[in-house]
């Protein structure tokens, strides 16, 4: 057998949700369905989700909103602002539910999960169709379903399913006769496999292979000697050899970044330090989220390319932590620590951004000589209360008051949906 392969029989299904930003925004405003609605990632750039209706206008992912400006005026295209919470919220209750369809789950990404189907004795295209009803019925979220012997061919199935009506929203590949398979397999591009980006595509095409067949017809050592054994186990993927398990337990990060532009340029170095606490804030929240701590954090500030009239500035440090820390606070007078000392006056700041990094759990961390006991238990104490506050009455309930009431650094986000499962003050309102 080859290197990595599984030897026992798999099936997977990968359920992903059909232009999920926009599909989040139309559950709490029917009055979208139908029409053409893009989603603007941070401060309104660009399009990080766009409705059936807008992709068959021409609009590609990451097109800037100011060139869709006509096209918006003469179609009607309906721009909102990104609302994470809201996505976020959605996305953990589509996946419990998915949960119940399957004992082996791996969430894939904010929209996507793959589960385990082996084993199951039944028709696992009708399997499918009742995972899509449910998650319709009960999250009011469209989503597709493809299935295959390897995780790879369960990907390619869901993009088939997408993209051909016929299939009525799932393909089960493994259930297909090779011919059949090999037949859509030579109408699908190269770029449509799992991991098979750009480069790699150019890099494909130039030994011949443009279309999914060709590469799973290619042979496997010219691949592995050309490229890399990974692509020669997307080649065995391919072939229904299953090389890729289930990650059922997700790995904890190795850093942790959390940056942003601002909405508008930032001048002074009060500004600054707001929107540096705010991102420490936030990012030692989704450390102590994975029961890590940081040895060290890193801090960075520039100002934008993309005015190129004013004077352009960009610096970073990092900050070795005297023992590794989850507290908030510590982070914090860290990251502003590193901060004084990088800003310089007379710049039209742009984007800041903090990186925790040197993590490890949180229970085993190295102290230092004469670390005092008590405060550390002080602090792992108030951070559960801060945590535990949070989480049940809304983001930023408790926070640390140099992260800033006013925040004029803050995001543009003109066109926002209220966060409808997740404030008190913006749940959404039925009439009788």
């Amino acid at each position: 057998m080859p290197f990595g392969v599984k030897q026992d029989t798999s099936t997977f299904a990968l359920v992903d949700g059909n232009n999920f930003y926009v599909s989040c925004e139309r559950v709490f405003n029917p009055a979208l369905e139908g029409k053409p609605v893009v989603v603007l990632s941070n401060n309104d750039g660009c399009a990080v989700a766009r409705s059936a209706e807008v992709k068959a206008l021409g609009v590609k992912m990451g097109t800037p909103w100011f060139q869709m400006q006509d096209l918006a005026r003469k179609h009607g295209i309906i721009a909102l602002s990104s609302n994470y919470t809201l996505y976020a919220d959605m996305s953990n209750r589509m996946m419990s539910l998915l949960r119940q369809f399957s004992p082996r789950q791996e969430i894939y990404s904010i929209d996507e999960c793959f589960l385990g189907l082996e084993g199951f004795n039944r028709d696992l295209t009708a399997y499918g169709q009742e995972i899509r009803q449910q998650v319709r019925q009960w999250i009011g979220l469209p989503v597709c379903v493809g299935i295959g012997p390897s995780k790879t061919l369960a990907k390619l199935a869901n993009h088939i399913a997408k993209k051909g009506p016929e299939w009525n929203g799932v393909c089960d590949l493994g259930a297909m006769p090779e011919a059949e398979r090999d037949r859509l397999m030579a109408s699908i591009e190269v770029g449509e496999v799992w991991g098979v980006g750009k480069r790699l595509r150019e890099q494909l095409a130039a030994i011949h292979i443009h279309t999914v067949l060709a590469l799973k017809q290619a042979d496997t050592a010219l691949i592995r000697r050309r490229f890399s054994v990974v692509l020669e186990r997307t080649v065995l993927e391919l072939r229904g050899i299953s090389c890729l398990g289930l990650e059922e337990i997700a790995p904890n990060k190795q850093q942790i970044v959390c940056s942003r532009s601002f909405g508008q340029p930032v001048l002074h170095l009060a500004e600054l330090s707001e929107a540096v606490s705010s991102y420490a804030t936030r990012a030692a929240e989704k450390l102590r989220r994975q029961s890590s701590a940081a040895g060290a954090i890193h801090v960075y500030i520039t100002t934008s390319p993309f005015r190129e009239k004013d004077p352009q500035y960009g610096q970073g440090i990092t900050i070795p932590l005297p023992e590794s820390a989850d507290d908030t606070s510590r982070l914090v007078r860290a990251a502003q620590w590193g901060l004084k000392r990088i800003y310089r006056p007379g710049y039209r700041y742009a984007k800041a951004g903090v990186m925790l990094m040197e993590l490890g759990p949180a229970g085993s961390r190295q102290q230092a000589l004469f670390s005092d006991e008590g405060a550390e238990n002080r602090s792992a104490r108030l951070m559960q209360v801060l945590d535990g506050i949070n989480r049940k009455m809304g983001k930023d309930t408790l926070f640390l008051a140099s992260s800033g009431i006013v925040k004029g650094w803050g995001m543009k986000q003109g066109n926002r949906s209220p966060c409808y499962t997740t404030v008190w003050g913006e749940l959404a309102e039925v009439s009788g």
